[in-house]
């Protein structure tokens, strides 16, 4: 009578872990965590050093706003033979390890921890004085990338020219994980505005990811997926099957040989 039971134990057993590996494969569980949280923030994009600015000023008059853009082969200063900005390529600002970028005319600007609208408002305040009207200018960054590696079914490094991204649409990005990752434990490398580098972990298996400060990605996040110890385990068998099958293999011809020569 005991085998019965035992048996009994151990596919009971099996189901239970069946259950808990497909519970830790499932995102965003217990959503309604989110529906009695209190009301949140709308994400903003903040700049930091070594972003890449591209900064467009545009008035009504071209030749007006023309010596506040910095062209390819042009001066800091800025002074331009070219009437209008048709077809012009135009570089990027980048902000320096201080926050500041080198803005034509005006010289250096701090920018660093202002949104793009912040940004736009500064330099719309300090460009006033050299124009007849209030400008019109744009602030985007143009070298906006992260990273994804691990258990991933596209890893890489990528760019986007959106104003925020979450976690879940870099993955997106990336194939999204394979049923061998680790969804409870993803790692977040991040670099902060002294160039301090901190290493967070994030549970997607929980909806209260939503909120958390790690949710949006910033420039330069490297996102790590760690591999179940299942992947490992398959891989080191598949590892060692294919060197003990080269090894055999070698084994089988020498003996062939030996054999060969003997008779």
């Amino acid at each position: 009578m005991k085998l019965p039971q035992t048996f009994c134990a151990l596919m009971l057993a099996a189901t239970l872990g069946g259950c808990t590996s497909y519970q830790k494969s499932l995102y965003l569980q217990h959503e309604e965590v989110l529906n009695v949280s209190t009301k949140g923030q709308l994400y903003d994009f903040r700049i930091m050093p070594k972003d890449e600015l591209s900064i467009i000023v545009s008035t009504t008059d071209p030749e007006a706003s023309a010596p506040f853009y910095r062209k390819i082969g042009q001066s800091k200063e800025g002074g331009s033979s070219t009437t209008g900005m048709q077809n012009v390529n135009l570089l990027s600002y980048l902000v320096d390890n201080n926050g500041y970028i080198d803005f034509p005319v005006l010289g250096m600007v701090k920018v660093m921890g202002l949104s793009y609208r912040e940004c736009e408002a500064l330099l719309r305040e300090k460009l006033q004085p050299y124009l007849k009207e209030v400008p019109n200018v744009t602030v985007r960054t143009s070298n906006y990338k992260f990273s994804v590696l691990g258990e991933v079914n596209s890893p890489g490094t990528y760019t986007t020219d959106a104003e925020k991204v979450t976690i879940f649409e870099a993955l997106a990005q990336a194939g999204d994980m394979t049923l061998f990752s680790i969804r409870d434990d993803v790692q977040l490398l991040r670099e902060d505005s002294t160039g301090v580098r901190r290493v967070y972990h994030i549970n997607l298996n929980e909806a209260d990811v939503a909120q958390s400060p790690y949710f949006y990605l910033q420039q330069n996040d490297v996102i790590y997926v760690k591999p179940t110890k299942a992947k490992v385990r398959t891989n080191t068998f598949n590892s060692n099957a294919s060197m003990w099958i080269t090894i055999l293999s070698v084994i089988t011809s020498v003996t062939s040989l030996v054999l060969a020569l003997t008779r």
